[in-house]
């Protein structure tokens, strides 16, 4: 787990319920229990600073961090996919039967096009070719990622006109659904044996750690899952037990991680 990526994770799932911000001490402290050391979180702070995800400021507690509105938006986008609440087309919601349709100059630098294309696939869309994307809903923030990147593009809505089946062939060349099933099963398997291993008894800081892995390894579906409506989906789709299964854990262990991280976020500097 590198500390970048956990920092958007604790940020995200503890602090932004928090107001969004801590002091320095307080993030070394929390990040501690999964084996990322100080210099480590320092670095990753100073290089979010620099991104324009966190800005300095004082607490009473030390000097802190606080997330920039920036980061907020990309933060609550984030936890409305990864608890799965409910939002236009999502589970539950039929299909409208139009896609968020994006033409593009892919960037000339191979750097540029792969953060452009994690960024794309974060926001939900896939790619038909190198210059077409797709989406069963409009992203947020993504005219605002486009214009951030220097891209030239054009947007529209697509109404797709050849019934439900052709959309799902459609789909099929945007994502690899196969891939992305497997990978959900893949999870759930890999992960029952880490949160059997936090039960009642189990120390706050453990279940902390637990509860935090478990979540840093569901956001990667972030990147991968553009959570499509249930009409464009295979029957059995294995993301629907995969959500299951994390939603029970992450309830489960809420209240011991909470009171670990109330406890971080309290200690004098």
């Amino acid at each position: 787990m590198q500390a970048r990526s956990a920092l958007f994770d604790l940020y995200g799932d503890h602090l932004r319920p928090r107001g969004g911000r801590a002091a320095v001490a307080a993030l070394v402290r929390l990040l501690a229990p999964l084996g990322i050391a100080a210099p480590a979180v320092r670095t990753a702070v100073s290089r979010m600073v620099r991104q324009g995800w966190l800005h300095p400021l004082r607490l009473p507690t030390g000097p802190g961090y606080g997330i920039t509105p920036k980061a907020a938006r990309r933060l609550d986008a984030a936890g409305a996919r990864i608890y799965r609440t409910q939002r236009p087309g999502g589970p539950g919601n039929a299909w409208t039967g139009r896609f968020d349709l994006i033409t593009l100059e892919p960037p000339a630098h191979r750097g540029a096009r792969a953060r452009l294309t994690a960024n794309l696939g974060f926001l939900g869309y896939g790619a038909i070719d190198a210059s077409t994307w797709i989406a069963p809903r409009p992203g947020e923030g993504v005219d605002a990622l486009l214009s951030e990147a220097g891209v030239a593009y054009d947007r529209f809505t697509a109404e797709h006109c050849g019934g439900t089946a052709g959309a799902v062939k459609l789909v099929a060349r945007a994502w690899d659904l196969e891939a992305i099933a497997a990978a959900y099963r893949d999870f759930v398997e890999r992960l029952t044996p880490l949160v059997h291993t936090a039960g009642p008894g189990t120390a706050d800081e453990q279940a902390y750690a637990v509860r935090f892995t478990l979540v840093h390894a569901w956001r990667a579906f972030l990147f991968r899952d553009p959570q499509l409506p249930p009409d464009l989906l295979p029957e059995r789709w294995a993301g629907t037990a995969a959500a299951a299964f994390f939603d029970h854990h992450a309830m489960r262990l809420r209240p011991a991680a909470d009171r670990f991280v109330d406890a971080c976020l309290t200690l004098e500097y």
